[in-house]
């Protein structure tokens, strides 16, 4: 049987000489492995390749088999044009982190609209986002997806509270016995960033490049402890140049 769906591309890989193998988010069936024959050759329409970047969603045409690990796509085409994402070099590399911070905590092919539905928004978003908040843009999708794998920090932070448990994801009034905390700056700017419920709002947050840089670094520190084999984010290095 075939099935209609759109999906949010997180990586393609050249196969041969004129397919892919691409990595999908898609609202149907969650995260998914397909083969795209014929993609890359110079008898198919110019461009199609192209449909495959990361971050692009795509309406899908999918053929798809509970007991299989990769799956076959029978049509696809573009379900939203960008205006800026794919071309704008700090939009794109933002674009490129949020679909690797996506990638490593999808772990099982499981149906999640909702999941789904925030982050189609967020690159939306992002594609006609404004200087200042495509700069704090990285910083809030990181601590909102991670509501949706049951691990979002408690927004507790006050005159007592002014620590940030990373391991436990609350804040506390007494400084932990492990290294994995924020204090200071760090904690009260992260208790701002998780009262902003619309990315417009983060223009009101002034934050220069080394503080975007470290209190991301620390924020990704909290995925690795929270999701089992989170390795390195290998986009974190070049976002952090960009920014």
């Amino acid at each position: 049987m075939t099935h209609k769906t759109k999906g949010i591309v997180l990586r393609a890989i050249k196969y041969g000489e004129t397919s892919l193998v691409v990595t999908l988010f898609t609202e149907a069936f969650g995260i998914q492995t397909y083969m795209v024959n014929g993609v890359r050759s110079s008898k198919r329409k110019s461009g199609q390749a192209g449909l495959f970047q990361p971050s692009a969603i795509l309406e899908l045409v999918v053929y798809h088999h509970e007991s299989k690990s990769m799956q076959r796509i029978r049509d696809f085409g573009w379900a939203h044009l960008y205006r800026h994402l794919l071309q704008d070099v700090v939009k794109n590399s933002i674009a490129s982190f949020m679909v690797e911070l996506v990638g490593k905590c999808l772990k099982q092919p499981e149906k999640n609209p909702e999941l789904f539905a925030f982050c189609e928004d967020a690159f939306h978003l992002l594609d006609t986002a404004e200087k200042q908040v495509a700069a704090n843009f990285p910083l809030f999708f990181t601590l909102h997806l991670a509501h949706f794998f049951g691990f979002r920090i408690t927004d507790n932070h006050n005159r007592e509270n002014v620590f940030l448990d990373l391991s436990e994801g609350l804040f506390t009034p007494d400084q932990p016995v492990h290294p994995h905390f924020l204090a200071g700056e760090e904690a009260a700017t992260t208790a701002l960033l998780l009262k902003v419920m619309h990315p417009d709002e983060l223009s009101s947050i002034q934050l220069n490049r080394t503080q975007r840089r470290q209190l991301l670094l620390r924020l990704t520190e909290y995925y690795a402890l929270h999701i089992p084999d989170f390795g390195q984010m290998k986009t974190l290095m070049v976002l952090h140049e960009v920014l």
